[in-house]
């Protein structure tokens, strides 16, 4: 996958951790890139508002909210965005590493997980770190360990078939065809893309579409448009029918989607 670069962003440091577990979190700009790179200690990253991207050598991670990535000790990586993103990391010294998982992952972020990374958003710790701010991370260690691991919230395919009818479809959202007409287009069959689908998706195409959906929506959510041009732009006859998507997927109307954003900080316009 190609990427339009505006800025390069890199961690504070290089050579060794400051504390065994240390947070920060940082704003970056849209179409940014963390080049490739790997270190001796592991890396949770997590996205208040947009979506976070991490390639691997044979794999891409897309994250929205409601995951995050985990990244152990030596992998080699790099973290990109292409809208404004409000991010955390969390690195983990290689000794503490030993209760999560061994390869990368995705990670379901649960209700206490998620308090906890915007509490220490909030209230970075100091650099001499209290003993609260010590139990608050090995808090962040212990809900890491007993976390469901999960593929990529929007996986993608490499396949010569599959790959480029994805590409178009992430290009553009609005697009309505069926996977019959969307097979012809590839010159294929609508089994074959069907076969393809749950072998590297691990999903139906009727799901990835709507995840899709939901990660083009968000940034244009946190970017005060309205839900009716957000359903009209990405396909939707009308918006009772996007929303209706949007709450199946995420759990939250878009409007709530909208005003939990603006709540913790992370709008469009910060």
């Amino acid at each position: 996958m190609k990427t339009h670069v505006k800025h390069l962003y890199r961690p504070p440091f290089s050579e060794a951790l400051p504390a065994p577990i240390y947070f920060r979190s940082a704003s970056i700009p849209a179409e940014a890139v963390n080049p490739q790179h790997h270190h001796v200690w592991g890396e949770l990253v997590y996205s208040f508002s947009g979506v976070m991207e991490v390639k691997l050598a044979d794999r891409h991670y897309l994250a929205p909210p409601q995951y995050a990535v985990w990244l152990p000790p030596f992998v080699e990586h790099m973290g990109l965005n292409k809208y404004e993103t409000t991010f955390c990391s969390v690195y983990i010294a290689e000794e503490l590493c030993s209760a999560l998982p061994k390869t990368a992952c995705a990670l379901t972020v649960s209700p206490l997980l998620r308090a906890v990374l915007e509490h220490l958003r909030d209230h970075p710790p100091q650099e001499q770190r209290s003993e609260a701010e010590d139990r608050l991370l090995r808090v962040v260690l212990d809900q890491l360990a007993s976390a469901a691991c999960v593929g990529s919230y929007l996986p993608t395919s490499d396949d010569p078939v599959l790959g480029p009818v994805l590409r178009m479809l992430e290009a553009h959202p609005g697009d309505t065809r069926s996977l019959p007409e969307l097979a012809r287009e590839a010159n294929t069959t609508e089994r074959t893309l069907t076969r393809r689908c749950q072998r590297d998706l691990g999903m139906s195409f009727v799901e990835w579409r709507q995840r899709l959906r939901v990660v083009k929506a968000m940034p244009l959510l946190e970017g005060a448009q309205t839900v009716e041009r957000v359903a009209f732009d990405l396909g939707y006859s009308s918006a009772s029918a996007f929303i209706t998507m949007f709450r199946r997927m995420l759990g939250v109307t878009p409007d709530e989607f909208r005003r939990g954003a603006s709540h913790k900080g992370i709008s469009g316009g910060r």
